[in-house]
């Protein structure tokens, strides 16, 4: 079976955290996985090779964002909020509120419609 390399809770550094978080398809990624929580990998609908996507998953699991797990043939992958959130409280919830759609008047969208 093969083994994904994960941090520690207690290695997990700010740095890494900001940079995993740097680009736009990996912002995409983690928003997905906070709304949705775990997913496969093939499941974010994100139009790009798959040497591309196998990239941005490794530098957001090297970074301390994400988790994988094999599955049978399949990865799954999963946010790692409560750790993240035990090194450094509120940094991703704050990073996704600033990420969450916006009506015209500046305020958060709804979901209630």
């Amino acid at each position: 079976m093969r083994m994904f390399y994960h941090p520690d809770r207690d290695s997990l550094d700010l740095a890494s955290i900001l940079h995993a978080l740097s680009d736009p398809v990996r912002l995409r990624i983690v928003q997905s996985l906070a709304q949705s929580g775990e997913l496969t990998c093939g499941a974010f609908g994100i139009d790009a090779p798959k040497s591309t996507l196998s990239h941005h998953f490794k530098v957001l699991r090297e970074g301390g964002v994400i988790r994988t797990r094999m599955e049978g043939v399949h990865r799954i992958v999963s946010l790692r909020m409560e750790d993240l959130n035990a090194r450094f409280p509120g940094l991703v919830q704050a990073i996704l509120t600033v990420l969450a759609p916006k009506d015209a008047d500046g305020d958060l969208k709804s979901d209630l419609g």
